[in-house]
């Protein structure tokens, strides 16, 4: 009983999203109930994350389940992300105690479904989990994929009164594609 106490509100809300795709919604968008900032936690992450962890583990598992199982997987694309990993070490504002403050350059994003090459692993950082190996991506190359997937250009993507720079347009992570 306490587990399903546990993934109730994720369960739910992800299969509210599915119910939405099957009835021809073409885009939605999951937020955990615990709101992102639980999420962003700086300190505590061991406590914090495997707490939040076991709120979604399963229901994730449910939906991409259901949607194999339903054979939408060719028609769906499930992006799992952050906007930013965590440092390797200990963050210096606050004190420090044991938290780590964000990171960019290296975090991980899966994929599933549509258009991805299933079983794929796609960079690396280094032994400590601080600089990024090869190439790196920056984010606006995980929106080109994204929207490379949903039939859509980033470079023919225009937000009214914004002058975007030649690096906003990003570039298709094309490795991961199928």
């Amino acid at each position: 009983m306490e587990e399903i106490r546990t993934t109730r509100s994720a369960g739910e809300r992800l299969l509210s999203a599915r119910r939405l795709v099957e009835r021809g919604v073409r885009f939605v968008l999951v937020y955990p109930n615990s709101g992102h900032s639980v999420w962003d936690s700086h300190t505590n992450l061991k406590d914090n994350h495997q707490k939040l962890c076991a709120e979604v583990d399963g229901p994730v598992a449910g939906l991409l389940h259901d949607l194999k199982q339903r054979g939408l997987t060719e028609d769906v694309l499930v992006v799992f992300c952050t906007e930013f990993g965590r440092t390797p070490g200990l963050e210096q504002r606050g004190g420090g105690k044991n938290g780590r403050d964000h990171h960019p350059h290296g975090f991980t994003i899966w994929f599933a479904g549509a258009g991805i090459k299933a079983g794929t692993i796609h960079g690396a950082t280094d032994e400590l989990g601080y600089h990024a190996l090869g190439e790196g991506h920056y984010i606006t190359d995980l929106h080109a994929t994204v929207l490379h997937l949903l039939g859509l250009d980033s470079r023919r993507l225009q937000v009214p009164g914004r002058k975007r720079l030649e690096i906003d347009y990003g570039s298709v992570i094309g490795d991961v594609l199928a």
